[in-house]
């Protein structure tokens, strides 16, 4: 997947504007800036419960962090809504096979999404300034779309079911559903699939296109009850 992108936030300032205002403050994992912590968001388990690909990446980059001295923490935040799901337990088993010493792991497990993980860092755990470990998803294909006058990067639909799928949480299955529903006569599937297919093979996970084949499914027998 490759290392996780590192983003130097202040807390407390409106979402659309940090994003705009500190895009050009996201950093590899070599050139990141030091940080008393650095915050790793949850990205989905795989069926066993484990950490996905996506999140195992993340808490590569934010293991090298730690080890180069660049933060003495890691605030671990996920979703742990349900007691078969803890993205928090995945993310330090998974640290500690890496040789993370459980002391520089903190657990947030009310991290469901990104504003409550910022928000909770700050009000919960203290945290006033972190590097925030991350990835961009599909920058390359990314469109500038006229928005008020402004020129915005917007990422393609189907790109965004295929990182939604691909994240493989509760939320993001939904939301890749939800997407599917709403636009599945536009939605090239075909390009769905065989994207799908490769990252299968380039991961060795095997349940990517049939959690899609689930949300086309699903989709069908919604839209023939209306």
């Amino acid at each position: 997947m490759g290392a996780g992108l590192i983003a130097g936030i202040i807390f407390g300032l409106p979402r659309l504007y940090t994003s705009l205002r500190y895009a050009s403050r996201i950093q590899s994992e070599q050139n990141a800036p030091s940080a008393p912590v650095a915050i790793v968001f949850g990205a989905g388990l795989r069926r066993d419960g484990s950490a996905s690909v996506i999140l195992r990446d993340r808490v590569e980059t934010a293991a090298q962090l730690y080890w180069t001295g660049k933060a003495s923490k890691l605030l671990l935040s996920g979703d742990n809504r349900f007691e078969n799901y803890n993205e928090p337990r995945a993310m330090l088993e998974y640290g500690l096979q890496l040789g993370l010493p459980e002391s520089a792991m903190t657990l947030d497990y009310a991290g469901r999404r990104t504003y409550d993980t910022c928000l909770r860092a700050k009000e919960i755990f203290g945290v006033s300034q972190a590097l925030l470990v991350t990835q961009h998803y599909h920058l390359d294909r990314a469109l500038l779309t006229d928005v008020g006058g402004a020129a915005v990067p917007l990422i393609e639909l189907a790109d965004l079911i295929i990182a939604k799928v691909l994240a493989g949480r509760l939320k993001d299955l939904d939301d890749a559903a939800g997407l599917w529903r709403l636009h599945a006569q536009t939605v090239d599937a075909g390009r769905i699939r065989r994207t799908l297919r490769l990252l299968e093979e380039a991961l060795s996970q095997g349940d990517l296109v049939s959690s899609f084949d689930a949300i086309t499914r699903a989709g069908s027998a919604a839209n023939r009850r209306h």
